[in-house]
């Protein structure tokens, strides 16, 4: 995946990652984007030149390699997962981290394969062929949410004991910000860490926490000083076997029932300083620019669902006679068909440009968040439209439109409620009154 101009030194690294990864069949079929400078994956670096730059020849066999494993790795055992409320992450993980998929916009030095953020959304869309949406999730969380601030900006010392192994699959990583108290009000966390000497003690709690039963270590935001609520804030790597956290429990949810989601508490947990993620009191700061890639990995994650949704309900609608005649050939519900595969491509179309803008290193706050609102807003539509054209048969847990319909609901709720998008968007447009 070497760029055409890339010394042939770049170019033999290219080739022995491809021995490494996935058989190499996706990282040898043709020159691609550059690979991206250290810490800085999306910033720089011009959007790739295609008629269409997001699906490539190598998107394409990237996604063909990602569908293999999903097929034999994981889609046979996903009933299996959601009855039980949980998924082997470990195992999983290393499969993904062996064929490089945990890593993908990571540096090269650290085990990922330094490529776009482009090549992330496309893994993010394939993941979306999974029958289910908690394994997804599970995955978007160990490599878009938990470690972007630590590819950015932590040490080397950091990136090697904890990034490294999480691409490689051999870590399971989660991330520790909302609590009980504080979801999406992020600044309003109360989880302290306070420095003693070279180490600091934390003390508080999480809550919702994705992966949290199985992490070997938590992306952890914690106030570190009792300056102002958004500069008082730090992210720190926090090991998960340490004296003093506890995983309280495994919450019994409404839909994602594959992931696990814990809540967890801290006791006087003492984790040495050396382990903060760049500078102390930059840690709102580091989070909101992880929730840029984990809101639009979500909406990535949301579009080959969507697509499925309708597929399937156009082939049961097709079968499906009432009245002596399919469903499909009512008026209103094939014309709805294409109303909702119409607003797919829009909903596409926006999260691309804002790839595209992040690439090239430009804030895509706003658009992000406006893809976010989009997105979770009609995975609820799609889901419930789709959900009434299959009857009874839509309200048992034997087909697919069902579980998505309860997992989906979560996407206008986690990395920001719907509200919040259209707080930050009402920011970017000035409309939001002053505080007095």
């Amino acid at each position: 995946m070497c760029s055409a101009g890339s010394d042939a030194a770049g170019v033999m690294a290219c080739a022995r990652l491809s021995r490494l990864r996935c058989s190499g069949s996706w990282l040898r079929s043709g020159p691609g984007p550059r690979r991206l400078p250290p810490h800085r994956a999306h910033s720089e670096q011009p959007a790739p030149q295609s008629a269409d730059p997001f699906n490539t020849q190598q998107h394409q066999a990237l996604r063909e390699s990602l569908r293999k494993i999903i097929e034999k790795e994981i889609n046979p055992f996903v009933d299996k997962w959601e009855e039980e409320g949980i998924f082997p992450a470990h195992r999983i993980f290393k499969i993904l981290g062996q064929a490089g998929f945990l890593g993908v916009n990571k540096p090269i030095e650290y085990g990922g394969l330094g490529l776009d953020f482009s090549y992330s959304m496309a893994v993010a869309e394939e993941l979306g062929h999974i029958r289910c949406g908690g394994v997804p999730m599970a995955i978007g969380v160990q490599s878009d949410m938990a470690t972007p601030a630590l590819a950015r900006f932590g040490s080397d010392e950091l990136k090697r004991q904890f990034l490294t192994p999480t691409i490689a699959g051999d870590l399971v990583a989660c991330l520790g910000v909302s609590e009980a108290e504080a979801g999406s009000d992020v600044a309003n966390i109360k989880t302290k860490a306070v420095r003693k000497g070279d180490d600091y003690i934390i003390n508080g709690g999480k809550m919702w926490i994705t992966n949290g039963c199985q992490a070997d270590w938590m992306c952890l935001l914690a106030n570190t000083n009792d300056g102002p609520r958004h500069r008082n804030k730090s992210l720190i790597c926090l090991p998960m076997n340490l004296e003093g956290i506890q995983v309280a429990k495994k919450i019994d949810k409404l839909g994602m029932r594959s992931s696990d989601t814990a809540q967890i508490f801290f006791e006087d947990v003492r984790v040495p300083s050396k382990y903060l993620i760049g500078k102390e009191g930059m840690g709102f700061t580091y989070q909101m620019l992880q929730f840029q890639e984990e809101r639009m990995w979500g909406v990535a994650g949301m579009l080959v669902p969507m697509q499925n949704i309708i597929q399937e309900t156009i082939e049961y609608t097709r079968q499906r006679k009432v009245f002596n005649q399919p469903i499909l050939h009512n008026q209103t519900v094939h014309f709805r068909l294409a109303e909702l595969e119409t607003e797919i491509e829009l909903l596409r179309s926006l999260l691309y440009r804002c790839v595209a803008q992040y690439i090239q290193g430009n804030d895509v706050t706003k658009l992000a968040s406006m893809a976010k609102l989009k997105g979770g807003r009609l995975v609820r539509e799609v889901t419930d439209s789709c959900l009434q054209y299959w009857g009874g048969m839509g309200f048992t847990n034997e087909v697919l439109v069902s579980r998505l319909f309860r997992d989906m609901r979560l996407m206008s709720i986690g990395a920001g409620t719907d509200e919040v998008m259209l707080s930050i968007i009402c920011k970017y447009m000035g409309t939001i009154p002053e505080s007095k």
